[in-house]
This record gives structure tokens, C-alpha cells and sequence, in this order.
């Protein structure tokens, strides 16, 4: 990410400040969050800049047209103010109101970027990202790339984690300071490595910035991936929601990844829904759910099978499409999230179905959500039977359309046969979702 390529501003304030956030952002340090260092360089910079209002405002005192008074007084003028740092214009030092433009707190907690210089900074960046062949991706943490508990959360049969003996001891992380345990998805660092060729990569979560950078050691420890680009709660804009108005990338070039839909209510084009990683029995607490978390099974996500190891194909597909050799000349009119519907509509493909019992009385089949889904899937939903028909859809094997759907051997399936693909991107074998 570049705050100083193809810069409009000139003066040479902005431009030392401008590289100074170019390099937080590019940073290869291990630790995610400036540290005292850097709070020294923002501190030199901050002080640069008060300097350069005083040149500024000096320009307007009667000492001559001299050129250097000239070029400051329009300087002065024409000043966009791009950028607030502690409450200065970050290119003519103009003391400006704290509340305008986005914030940008997780780069540094006193940065602000008005929106036309946000635009500027996506566009230049989406030209290098294009030119690198690379593509945007957000990240959740929770139920994406990992699970967490809380110490005195886990049950009898979690104790054994800690055990040397245990054979699932593989990736996980008592945290002490915060009385926690953590434990990181399978192939998690596999799928890290690889999405990091072909994307350029940010952590988003709901979750408070303390444990958002702990969580980014555990999966970054080198600091190759994320750098300073991770988000937390208190960087949203709108309470409760996430959105890319505080990620500098493109929307038509971002893809997302996450375990809850209803948080990227503005975003949904741009996201990959993720299978929820239940490892420890409170996740499943959490959620309601009423079936038994994989500690309590003493099991765990398959490496080379499970839900990263899916995705990741999906990733790849999808960035592969992308930047198909055919049509690279276009590159910057290309919009990932059509090629995301295309990779989409093709796992249930053929695939037509009629439902039975599955919405409420007198619901209009084609506003519930699983038709929808469906449908975004790329199967051709009815409210008939005929012989075209592949799949019924049921809650009830009594049914009329079940009772036809085994006279005419047909498959029958429960709903969560849709849920699933839509989270696994694959079309899953209809014998695992008989109806009862």
C-alpha cells in the first residue's frame, strides 16, 4: 500500500510524512503496532509540520514577492488538506476539525484521510496490486482461522489440552495475560503462505485490538503477512458492521473472508462465506448449537480436506479467472466479485429442485433466504413437480413430494444440503442429508 506514489502534493512536509506512513504500511517488522520508534518518527514529522505551517503563514506578511514567498501564499491557497495527523493537515500543517474524513487508527491512532484523498491512494494502489498480480483479502479471525475460550470456559474434557501427551496439541496457545486458550484452524499457516502469492492480505474482526494483535502474532509471528493491517472493533465506522471504508483497497478488487454474513451488510458480493471452526465446547455455547464441539470428540478439521484447504482452492480459482491471459489489457475494469458469482454459480449447476415443508405457510418460496441461495448457486428452483426435477428439498419424508421423490428415485435432502455447499463451495454427497 502507497501513501506517496503518483502524490499531488508537493511540499516537502507531505511528502516526508506521506513516506513515513508508506513505510508503516509496507513494514516487514514483526510487531504488528508502531512501536516506540515509529512514535518517535510521528513525533519528528508532527513537528516538521508545524514548521512548515509557520513558512505558510509567514508568506503572508509584506516581505516582498520574492518566488519562495509566492509559491508558499499559493501553497496556502490551493491546499486540498488530504490528510489530518493530530488535528494538522498532514501537507500544509492548517489546524483542521478532528471529525472530518475516515480514520485510519490501526496505521496510527492520530491519522485521518479526507475521502478524495482516499480514492487517489485506492486507485494508485490497485495499478501496483494489478502490475504485482494480486488481489485483496480481509480476513476474520473467530471461527475463520481460529477458536477461542476462555480458561475457566473449558470443560472437563478440554483440560487435557494442555497435556503434552494430547495428540491434537498441535496449535494451540494458552494465553496467560488475557486467561485464555486459543487454537488455530488446520492448515492455517499453509493457507496463509500460499493466499499471501496471490493476495495482499488485512485481519478483520469485531473483537477488541489487544486481542486482534495477539491473535495476529500467533498466526504471523514474522510479521509477513498483515504488517500494521489489522483492523479491530473500535476502527468501524458504524457500530456492529464491518466495511471496507476503513481498508485501502478497491472494492472491486476485495474479497472477503468470514464466518458471519449479516456483520458485511454493504459487502456481501465481496464475501466468502466460512464454515464456523467449533473447536472448544463454549463456541458451540455461544452459537446455541446443540451438538458436540471437536474438542469434545477429541477430533479436529482435516488438514488437507477441511474448511481453509477448501477455500483456498476457491481462492485460487477465482484469482486464476481474474487474471485470465485473454483479457489482462482490462485489468482495471475487471470486477472480482462477477468473477466470485461465476465461481459460485457453478457448484450446484443442473441441479433443479422443489421444496417441501421447507418454508412458513404462505411464505412467497422465492423471498426465503435457501432459494436464494440456490439459486445464487446456480440451480434453477420450481414450485412443481415434473420429470426435470433432481432434488426435493425436505423437512418431512411423509410428504407428498418426498413420497414422489423415492417413487421416482430422485434425491431427497435436507435443507442443510444447500447450507452446506454454500459454505463448503462444492456440491456435498446427498446421502449425508437424508431426511428423517
Amino acid at each position: 500500500m502507497s501513501l506517496v506514489t503518483d502524490s499531488p502534493v508537493n511540499s516537502s512536509s507531505s511528502d516526508d510524512f506521506a513516506a513515513l506512513l508508506d513505510a508503516e504500511l509496507d513494514s516487514s517488522s514483526s510487531e504488528p503496532s508502531p512501536d516506540q520508534e515509529v512514535e518517535d518518527d510521528f513525533d519528528h514529522e508532527i513537528e516538521r509540520i508545524k514548521r512548515r505551517k509557520l513558512e505558510l503563514d509567514s508568506s503572508d506578511e509584506p516581505q516582498g514577492s520574492t518566488p519562495m514567498n509566492l509559491e508558499a501564499s499559493i501553497e496556502k491557497d490551493i491546499c486540498s488538506h488530504p490528510g489530518v495527523f493530530r488535528g494538522l493537515c498532514i501537507r500544509c500543517g492548517q489546524k483542521m476539525d478532528d471529525g472530518s474524513g475516515v480514520a485510519f487508527g490501526y496505521i496510527h491512532k492520530d491519522l485521518r484521510l479526507g475521502n478524495d484523498e482516499i480514492v487517489r491512494l485506492r486507485t494508485t494502489d490497485l495499478k501496483n496490486l494489478l502490475r504485482r498480480r494480486k488481489l485483496y483479502l480481509v480476513l476474520d479471525l473467530d471461527h475463520t482461522l481460529l477458536n477461542s475460550t476462555r480458561l475457566v470456559e473449558m470443560t472437563p474434557e478440554e483440560r487435557h489440552l494442555s497435556s503434552q501427551e494430547n495428540p491434537l496439541q498441535g496449535g494451540f496457545f494458552k494465553l496467560d495475560s488475557m486467561h485464555m486458550m486459543t487454537k488455530l484452524r488446520p492448515f492455517v499457516h499453509t493457507f496463509l503462505k500460499e493466499a499471501s502469492n496471490m493476495f495482499e492480505m488485512s485481519i478483520y474482526t469485531m473483537a477488541e485490538r489487544p486481542y486482534a494483535l495477539e491473535m495476529a502474532k500467533l498466526l504471523d509471528p514474522e510479521g509477513l503477512y498483515f504488517s500494521s493491517r489489522v483492523i479491530s472493533q473500535a476502527d468501524s465506522t458504524q457500530r456492529h458492521q464491518k466495511g471496507l471504508d476503513v481498508v485501502l483497497g478497491q472494492e472491486s478488487a476485495v474479497l472477503i473472508l468470514d464466518d458471519t454474513e449479516h456483520v458485511w451488510q454493504k459487502h456481501k458480493d465481496n464475501l466468502l462465506l466460512m464454515d464456523r471452526y467449533h473447536f472448544f465446547a463454549s463456541s458451540c455455547r455461544q452459537f446455541g448449537s446443540n451438538f458436540r464441539s471437536l474438542s469434545e470428540m477429541n477430533s479436529d478439521e482435516s488438514e488437507t480436506d477441511g474448511a481453509l484447504a477448501t477455500v483456498l482452492k476457491v481462492l485460487k480459482r477465482v484469482h486464476s479467472m481474474f487474471y485470465d491471459s485473454e483479457s489482462e489489457d482490462n485489468l482495471d475494469c475487471k470486477d472480482v466479485r462477477q468473477v466470485l458469482k461465476i465461481v459460485r454459480a457453478e457448484i450446484l449447476k443442473g441441479c433443479k429442485l422443489v421444496f417441501s415443508r421447507v418454508f412458513p405457510t404462505k411464505f412467497q418460496a422465492d423471498n426465503h433466504h435457501l432459494w436464494k441461495i440456490a439459486e445464487q448457486l446456480g440451480a434453477t428452483c420450481l414450485t412443481e413437480l415434473d420429470p426435470s426435477v433432481t432434488h426435493v428439498i425436505s423437512a418431512d419424508a411423509g410428504t407428498e413430494k418426498s413420497r414422489w421423490a423415492v417413487r421416482e428415485k430422485k434425491f431427497l435432502v435436507n435443507k442443510r444440503w444447500i447450507e452446506a455447499a454454500n459454505y463448503l463451495w462444492r456440491r456435498q454427497p446427498e446421502e449425508n442429508f437424508p431426511v428423517s
